[in-house]
């Protein structure tokens, strides 16, 4: 079973990694984003909590999360296994979790894999990415160019750069990254579940190295 925690900076390519670590292994992908908003239109009594939050503006509490997270992992489709995605963020949740899963789960992370890719790697990827507002196409400037500059291939729209791909975004949620979620890599270290990974090399070879490890 794998039962894993996804950590690197935004733009490491942790999205394209799991799709085929899915499609590989049977396992299923928990995102935390995902997860709180499906708990909010379901309104169930977590639910119901968070939104209270959300509409004050305020942060979900760790212990809401969890509970939230619990809930879906004792659902059918996690059985074989999951992908941890977009938490924990800090070390209070990574020990929320690891008692949580061995208290009401009887189950332990088994692997945490952290792809590594340097802050101007990610800049560069990240401002480079543009989407079709029209057909919502996505390209990158540098590795997946329109044919006309700026224009949509499919239906000849100027294409925008996102909000949350311009860089002074971006280096905001580095720096949380690095503040933050960077410590949990000692954290798990500790337990000798992580792996460092480099994010930097071709898509394929990461995976070739990923599957390695979860092999």
């Amino acid at each position: 079973m794998i039962n894993m925690v996804f950590l690197g900076p935004p733009g490491a390519g942790k999205g394209t990694q799991s799709e085929q670590i899915i499609k590989d292994f049977g396992i299923v992908q928990v995102s935390t984003g995902d997860i709180l908003r499906k708990a909010v239109k379901d309104g169930s009594e977590l639910g119901k909590l968070a939104k209270q939050y959300m509409d004050e503006g305020k942060l979900v509490p760790d212990d809401v999360i969890i509970g939230i997270v619990k809930d879906r992992l004792k659902e059918k489709d996690c059985q074989n296994g999951f992908i941890l995605d977009g938490f924990p963020r800090t070390i209070p949740q990574a020990e929320a979790l690891d008692k949580m899963l061995k208290d009401d789960l009887n189950i332990s992370l088994t692997h945490v894999i952290s792809l590594e890719v340097d802050d101007g790697k990610i800049i560069e990827r990240l401002t480079g990415r543009r989407t079709c507002p029209q057909c919502g196409r996505g390209y990158h400037i540098s590795f997946d160019p329109p044919e006309k500059q700026e224009i949509c291939d499919e239906c000849n729209t100027q294409l925008v750069q996102r909000d949350d791909d311009k860089e002074e975004t971006i280096k905001k949620r580095l720096n949380v990254y690095h503040e933050q979620t960077e410590q949990l890599k000692d954290y798990y270290r500790k337990q000798s579940i992580l792996t460092t990974v480099d994010g930097e090399k071709t898509p394929d070879e990461v995976y070739k190295n990923i599957k390695d490890i979860l092999s």
